[in-house]
């Protein structure tokens, strides 16, 4: 006897297919980052829930003085590019301050990179303070031989 495909488990099946077929969409749809950050910085919080408001899967893990600068070092970020917390997202690093957008282009075009960062804390970036009231500043494309370019710039509000 040959098993037939009603019509109905025809339907549940193309609907099972097309379910599965999203889900990696779906996956990409909320990238994981992970971030090493001072158990003391309020600014470091701020931006994590930024990226999360904007649909990053975010992990916090306290990390202080010596370990976290390290950790900088270990991953490629030059002392001049160094910032207050540092995250790492599909095998990028992120540092600083850096727009959940900038994450997102740099995710979509995957250049040869270290990753992107934003030095020191300026006012307005993501995390530190009113965008209203933004200082100008740039976000770095860092490339594995240490130098840098200029990945985005956003001018003073």
């Amino acid at each position: 006897m040959r098993p037939t495909l009603s019509r109905r488990g025809l339907m549940l099946s193309a609907c099972a297919a097309s379910v599965a077929a999203a889900m990696p969409a779906v996956a990409q749809l909320r990238p994981a980052i992970h971030v090493l950050k001072d158990p003391n910085c309020g600014c470091c919080g701020a931006w994590s829930e930024i990226l999360q408001s904007e649909g990053f899967d975010v992990t916090v893990e306290a990390s202080m003085g010596t370990l976290l600068a390290r950790y900088k070092l270990d991953n490629g970020i030059p002392q001049e590019m160094v910032s207050c917390h540092t995250g790492k997202i599909e095998g990028y690093i992120i540092e600083g301050h850096v727009p959940a957008a900038d994450i997102r282009r740099l995710l979509d075009e995957r250049p040869d990179a270290i990753g992107l960062a934003v030095p020191g804390m300026p006012y307005g970036s993501p995390g530190m303070g009113p965008e209203t009231e933004r200082e100008a500043y740039e976000v770095f494309l860092i490339r594995h031989d240490g130098s840098s370019e200029v990945y985005a710039s956003y001018s003073s509000a």
